[in-house]
């Protein structure tokens, strides 16, 4: 009976456990879309400079996030249906797919800490060609005007840096937001706020990433506590 009552025990605390992971799956999808649509980053990364496009290299860290929510989502049923019938055939199943789940959340945060720093260059690059363009173009037909237009009306900056951000308005006054001299002193450097764009976004998804490995670990080993307890109870 002892063993039984242990088993019970670490069954309901392995649902609870499931429960939990199913909706952080719910809520990591909702961020991942969230983040997908956000009105910031896609006025940016759908730009498109004469031939070439946007860097999207951000965009492969979200999808990668909204699939694993939707897979968090059906293994923590699977594993919530899995403890309630003392299945061990569906906890051994619920235990792979968190081993496999586990190690794509960890090759995806190695890829993210890499290019964490390359995301937010490449479209600093992208904004200082248009730039150079937009300050060049005497004809309409290049775009390279609209491009950074959109960058300062979306980021709400001026100019590559704070000093070229003062300067540029008595260049070319039709690249800026409307603004007098004392508030454009005060307008940031795009290179500044592409920076907190991509940081504060891939500072939000480590978290989430911390927060449902360490739930993962605690379901592998109860999951795995709850098999053996299963094995070795006189009742099955």
């Amino acid at each position: 009976m002892g063993v039984e009552g242990c088993t019970k025990c670490i069954k309901y605390l392995l649902f609870v456990f499931n429960f939990i992971f199913w909706l952080a799956g719910g809520i990591i999808l909702g961020v991942a879309l969230w983040l997908r649509h956000d009105s910031q980053t896609t006025n940016i990364l759908y730009l498109q400079l004469g031939d070439k496009q946007a860097p999207n290299t951000f965009y492969v860290g979200i999808y990668i996030l909204i699939a694993v929510g939707a897979v968090m989502m059906f293994v923590g049923f699977l594993g919530c249906y899995g403890a309630i019938q003392e299945s061990q055939c569906l906890l051994g199943t619920f235990f792979t797919c968190l081993v496999i789940l586990f190690a794509c959340e960890v090759a995806a945060g190695i890829w993210g800490f890499v290019n964490k720093d390359q995301i937010a260059k490449d479209v600093k690059q992208f904004y200082d060609q248009a730039f150079q363009q937009a300050l060049m173009a005497e004809s309409e037909t290049n775009n390279g005007k609209a491009v950074v237009k959109t960058f300062h009306e979306t980021l709400d900056c001026c100019g590559p840096d704070a000093a070229t951000g003062v300067i540029t308005p008595l260049w070319r006054e039709d690249l800026c937001p409307k603004k007098d001299f004392s508030q454009l002193q005060m307008t940031s450097s795009c290179h500044q706020k592409i920076d907190e764009l991509f940081s504060g976004k891939l500072y939000l998804i480590g978290i989430a990433a911390i927060v449902v490995a360490v739930i993962m670990i605690f379901e592998m080993i109860l999951s795995m506590v709850l098999c053996c307890g299963i094995r070795n109870s006189s009742v099955y």
